[in-house]
């Protein structure tokens, strides 16, 4: 069983050939990258694809919902927030792509899951987006590679009906 300790959180996946802590910033750990690109959080190797998955808490997610916003001074915050967001998150997987192209290990289907702490109805909205700017499958006709088979955004609840053989444990 592959474990990994990120975040306050273990992550177990069992069927794992490995699963490590992708977005290292102890200096002497393996997985530390040391140049100025972001990285995803956790880096799950099957054997098959890899999995890269990203963990946000978020403990007030109404920073990003616009449908709670009451002025159109807050309704354009939230909105770039939103943006913001998004961005954050399609970057952390581009990056980690761009280290993982460069380390030679894109050689599998690679799977981008998103853990935040957000209610179903915004996770479900920001999933939909993600995958807008995320480009999933071969998305030019030019293309020989795929950057990234599929992308799910989920909560703790979703994640635990999506992928149960894979647990979570706050530490």
């Amino acid at each position: 069983m592959s474990s990994v300790e990120c975040d306050g959180y273990n992550f177990d996946f069992p069927n794992a050939v490995d699963a490590f802590k992708f977005d290292e910033t102890d200096k002497s750990k393996p997985h530390y990258h040391g140049v100025p690109m972001k990285g995803v959080d956790i880096v799950a190797e099957f054997s098959d694809s890899y999995v890269f998955v990203e963990l946000k808490e978020y403990y007030d997610q109404t920073m990003f919902d616009v449908s709670t916003a009451t002025t159109q001074e807050e309704i354009k915050a939230k909105q770039d927030a939103y943006k913001w967001l998004k961005r954050y998150l399609k970057y952390k997987y581009r990056d980690s792509y761009l280290y993982r192209y460069a380390e030679d290990k894109v050689d599998k289907p690679i799977h981008y899951v998103c853990l935040l702490t957000f209610d179903n109805a915004l996770v479900l909205k920001i999933n939909k987006d993600l995958k807008k700017e995320l480009p999933l499958g071969r998305a030019s006709r030019r293309w020989i590679r795929v950057l990234a088979s599929s992308c799910q955004v989920v909560n703790f609840s979703l994640w635990a009906n999506l992928f149960p053989k894979w647990t979570i444990t706050k530490i």
